[in-house]
């Protein structure tokens, strides 16, 4: 049974009898709407779904608590980091005994908003928009396909993921219908402008951005953009060091030999 208690801040569990599991869920639980929410900087709010990762593992495993110092490890931070973190959730855990694992999973996926399903629409039926859409983890993580759309006479009509390609004319009226707040762009860099722009127009507010394009939309509209040729960029930065180094070692040791 779920009882609702008035002290405590934890979210517990214990054994009303051998099989009988007692849920005590705090009244944080029942009075979030009613408490103002503290601005999580942007750093913070990157590093919450590693740490919610790493704890839905630690509770397949039926692991219950964890310290900041094997949180951080997991997670390649420092505890300092980690504790700062998960301050901002209103979670500062219990000295010597740490963090409780499901009530951890609680605070991120009620902060991230994860309570409830997110749909998502993507704009374009290529390679990569077909990829994403048939990619299933998007709906097991609460962010069901509820659209995709193209302009190519070719892809639309076609299923892709399960979903019909529309004409990406009918964009405001999928927005409208399924609700959906969040885009993804899958199109060429020298169409993710416009299509950025029709995304707003139809009531769009967060961006998921695929093209390498920098998109200049109005104040409030939260794009993120994933550009693959930028993070090879860096890596091959780090394969270049690596390399620098291991050239430096090799002739220091053929000189001294």
């Amino acid at each position: 049974m779920v009882t609702a208690v008035t002290d405590d801040h934890r979210l517990s569990t214990s054994l009303s009898g051998e099989n009988s599991p007692l849920l005590v869920v705090t009244r944080s639980v029942f009075t979030m709407a009613e408490r103002p929410r503290r601005r999580i900087p942007d750093a913070t709010v990157a590093r919450l779904p590693i740490y919610l990762r790493i704890l839905h593992d630690l509770a397949e495993n039926e692991t219950t608590g964890i310290s900041s110092e094997q949180l951080a490890e997991l997670a390649a931070v420092n505890a300092a980091k980690v504790r700062k973190d998960l301050s901002y959730l209103g979670s500062y855990g219990t000295r010597g005994i740490g963090y409780e694992v499901r009530y951890l999973v609680f605070q991120i996926e009620r902060e991230l908003g994860l309570n409830h399903e997110w749909p998502v629409i993507i704009v374009g039926a290529g390679n990569l928009g077909q990829a994403l859409s048939g990619y299933g983890g998007f709906g097991q993580k609460g962010f069901p396909v509820a659209g995709v759309v193209d302009i190519d006479p070719v892809k639309i009509g076609g299923v892709v993921g399960g979903v019909r390609v529309r004409h990406i004319d009918e964009l405001p009226q999928v927005v409208a219908s399924r609700q959906v707040s969040i885009g993804v762009i899958a199109v060429p860099a020298d169409a993710a402008q416009d299509v950025a722009e029709r995304l707003v127009k139809a009531g769009i507010t967060s961006i998921l951005n695929f093209s390498p394009a920098v998109l200049t939309l109005p104040f409030g509209i939260t794009v993120r953009t994933v550009d693959l040729a930028l993070e090879l960029q860096i890596l091959s930065y780090h394969e270049q060091q690596r390399q620098t180094r291991q050239t430096a070692i090799a002739s220091s040791k053929s000189a001294s030999a």
